[in-house]
């Protein structure tokens, strides 16, 4: 690939705040496990497509000047979602329910440097997530090969300054789940998913810390009280939480998405977990324009936020919607023929905007 086009994909992958994902975790009753996330980009079309890998296939990770880096053959297909470029995944799950993601972590995220003359066991940040689904089938083991592998930018500018790069959430169907945050020039930090949600920067402990501020919100409603001589009364439902931050800021939509998952019902099936994941980050959906100061650059899409996915990992199910079609799809892994000798490519949806009459009887 060429250093302009590479350089083109970048520019529209993670050069702007524009790009806000979201990411909730949720469980059932029966220890089904569910990941689910949205992704942002309000600047032009991702052409993110539908990617379906085979077992025994073999990767080369392309290195910031085009050399040849780390090779590996895969030992398990996945089903993923791409963005801007086929070979760049950013979420998905394999045939062994390993599920794994990459989220925007702007000004935090510092990769180890680049060695042009030491390159066989390096591959780049996009393809991080190709490389976990494509070999492992727990976290643990993702975290054991972690030190086999040096993970660095995939493209320079012309001043010599890497790309922005992002931080991971790895999960398994057994329930572990982490965050992987690389920092400090290839300083690897893995932290547990307590939260069960994963936004963008800063780093996760202080996304962590931070629901300190937020301990007096609760779902519901709150009693009223006497206030002088006046009766304040609830308006109505909600007002328990008064104070959840509404923005579409990293800090502000981690403290919302982990109220909602904190304060969802008891989930007895996968189905209602599906369902419930898609109904939080319905929250999330950012409408084209509100992350633009200058309104004559606004792109003609749908919305910024390009798509939505959930993953059921016990059962092999990734859904997905998008900004043009809300219509849920659905691909079950366990009907893909993963002994095929090509990776299966194809549009997420129509590539127009769609809707159905009702018919009225």
């Amino acid at each position: 690939m060429k250093k302009s086009i590479l350089a083109l994909i970048f520019a529209s992958c993670f050069y702007s705040s524009a790009n806000a994902c979201t990411g909730i975790s949720l469980s059932t009753t029966n220890s089904d496990y569910i990941q689910a996330r949205t992704i942002e980009w309000g600047h032009n079309d991702l052409n993110s497509k539908l990617i379906v890998s085979p077992r025994n296939y073999t990767y080369t990770s392309t290195m910031p000047d085009q050399k040849q880096g780390n090779s590996w053959q895969s030992k398990y297909g996945f089903a993923g979602i791409s963005v801007s470029d086929d070979k760049f995944i950013a979420e998905g799950v394999n045939e062994k329910g390993l599920s794994a993601g990459l989220f925007y972590f702007r000004n935090y995220g510092s990769l180890a440097t680049y060695d042009p003359s030491d390159r066989a066991n390096n591959i780049t940040d996009m393809d991080f997530v190709r490389w976990m689904l494509s070999q492992f089938e727990t976290v643990d083991q993702v975290e054991a090969a972690l030190n086999k592998i040096k993970i660095v930018t995939v493209y320079f500018d012309e001043q010599g300054n890497p790309s922005p790069t992002a931080h991971w959430r790895v999960s398994d169907k057994n329930g572990n789940s982490i965050v992987i945050e690389i920092m400090n020039h290839g300083e690897i930090n893995i932290h547990k998913n307590i939260a069960k949600v994963l936004t963008n920067s800063p780093d996760y402990d202080w996304h962590v810390t931070n629901l300190n501020n937020y301990i007096n919100l609760q779902p519901g409603s709150i009693a009223g009280q006497k206030i002088n001589d006046v009766d304040a009364l609830s308006f109505g439902v909600g007002s328990a939480f008064v104070g959840l931050p509404g923005d579409i800021s990293p800090p502000s939509r981690f403290v919302r998405a982990a109220f909602y998952v904190n304060s969802a019902p008891t989930l007895k099936t996968s189905e209602q977990a599906v369902a419930q994941a898609f109904h939080i980050l319905n929250n999330f959906d950012i409408p084209i324009g509100s992350e633009f100061n200058d309104k004559a650059h606004i792109s003609d899409l749908p919305s910024a936020t390009q798509w939505t996915s959930v993953i059921d990992q016990n059962n092999g199910l990734l859904f997905y919607k998008t900004m043009r079609d809300s219509t849920i799809r659905r691909v079950d892994l366990n009907s893909l023929n993963f002994d095929a000798k090509i990776e299966h490519k194809q549009a997420l949806d129509s590539g127009t905007f769609h809707y159905e009459s009702v018919v009225v009887k």
